[in-house]
């Protein structure tokens, strides 16, 4: 017995360390923290396809989808300009089948599915009155976790706390099971909050993805102190996954300036 347990956990520890891995290139701001990735990417994107469709189903029935035509085609527009240079960071991404919808709902959110499925409620745009730069700050932001697949990483985290119980309980003999996810890319994409690991990662990635398309990189600063004032009357439900601080936006400004040059770049010749 007590070879058949040391062989278990020898294959275990050589099965985890071959999960670490980074998901994307550094970028010109270093982000290249190796993750735990447990859960195949295959089943997240799959998973992120269904739940993607029921979102849109259920924004149909309640006439609420992409009901702002000229609001849909600057997310659309935006989208199309970020999409190339997330190359910088993931060859296979501009290939990914990004999408971009608008739910018309008086809610300040904005969400992207892994596998790169973007949802925008009006209520961001309309109540903080965005412009095209500030949308790009946001929209780099949630395509950031796509990137970095924030969701995969935390269901893996949790899959390996199960399966730790699972041959715990093997090792002592007590019956056990690991447990099934359900609704997996739902709750990790929206429903649970992201890690302030994740929310750096996804601020650093986000303002330089906006800078290289030609987006003002100050505008992420923007976004998040008009976040700040209307946080102050009223809970917003992006701060409860998106915590915002003085020492976020002082960190955002310290970004900006070190990817303003790509901003620069971008714009080269069109003035």
């Amino acid at each position: 017995m007590r070879i058949y347990n040391y062989l278990l956990l020898t294959f275990l520890t050589i099965f985890l360390t071959g999960c670490l891995s980074t998901t994307t290139q550094s970028g010109a701001l270093g982000v290249n923290r190796s993750q735990f990735m447990m859960v195949p990417a295959s089943a997240m994107e799959e998973g992120a396809n269904e739940a993607y469709k029921k979102v849109l189903s259920d924004a149909k029935k309640e006439d609420t989808l992409n009901k702002d035509v000229k609001t849909l085609q600057r997310l659309k527009t935006i989208m199309n300009n970020i999409i190339p240079q997330t190359a910088v960071f993931r060859q296979d991404a501009p290939r990914w089948n990004w999408e971009v919808n608008l739910i018309n709902e008086d809610t300040l959110n904005a969400w992207c599915m892994p596998g790169g499925k973007i949802v925008f409620y009006s209520g961001i745009i309309d109540r903080l009155d965005l412009d095209d730069d500030e949308i790009a700050a946001i929209m780099g932001h949630e395509m950031a976790h796509a990137l970095r697949e924030h969701s995969r990483e935390r269901a893996s985290q949790d899959e390996l706390r199960n399966l730790t119980l699972a041959i715990t309980q093997e090792l002592i003999g007590a019956p056990g099971a690991v447990m099934q996810l359900a609704d997996i890319a739902t709750y990790y994409t929206f429903s649970l909050p992201y890690s302030r690991e994740h929310e750096r990662e996804a601020d650093r990635i986000g303002v330089e993805l906006a800078a290289r398309a030609g987006y003002n990189p100050n505008s992420s600063v923007k976004v998040w102190e008009k976040m700040g004032e209307i946080s102050t009357s009223e809970p917003i439900e992006l701060l409860s996954t998106h915590p915002s601080n003085q020492s976020r936006i002082n960190s955002l400004k310290e970004d900006a300036k070190k990817v303003y040059v790509f901003y620069e770049r971008a714009n080269e010749g069109k003035k």
